[in-house]
């Protein structure tokens, strides 16, 4: 995607998916969610779980610019799609497998104090205690993750 930083790959018109195609740099990843969450497979959340839905995909995406393609090309394949009161996501690249071909356990730092809290090492505890059935699987070289995130509609 030479100078495309981007790509949808269902309309935006699509009331219950969405499945984008972002370039593996932060940027590209910013512009990239923007974009799902001007679709309308997400601006009809509720505004909690909309946040939290944004926490959850920017902390997978930017842990696969920065630790699976570690500054490499590549893209990151978004697909979501709205089942009942759930929001299925799932996110393929072909940068490197995770260590040890699981998933990081995402437990918390014991750092009693802010200052002495190391930089990073947070992004697999957020997601881990903000979605549910978490997955990750490496097939033909590439990786494939997945969880359920809560997508209640708003109330009328």
């Amino acid at each position: 995607m030479p100078g495309d930083s981007l790509r949808r790959l269902v309309p935006q018109e699509a009331a219950d998916q969405a499945r984008i195609v972002i370039r593996a740099d932060p940027m590209a990843v910013r512009d990239g969610l923007r974009a799902l969450f001007d679709m309308p497979v997400l601006r009809a959340m509720p505004e909690t779980e909309r946040g939290v839905a944004q926490i959850v995909l920017a902390e997978a995406l930017n842990n696969i610019v920065e630790h699976a393609y570690a500054g490499g090309d590549g893209v990151i394949r978004v697909s979501l799609r709205r089942q009942r009161a759930d929001l299925l996501c799932q996110i393929e690249d072909q940068g490197a497998p995770m260590p040890g071909g699981v998933l990081p356990a995402g437990v918390p730092h014991p750092a009693a104090a802010r200052e002495d809290l190391p930089e990073g090492g947070f992004g697999w505890h957020m997601i881990r205690a903000l979605s549910r059935n978490l997955r990750y699987r490496r097939s033909d070289g590439r990786n494939h993750l997945s969880f359920r995130l809560d997508a209640r509609r708003p109330a009328p």
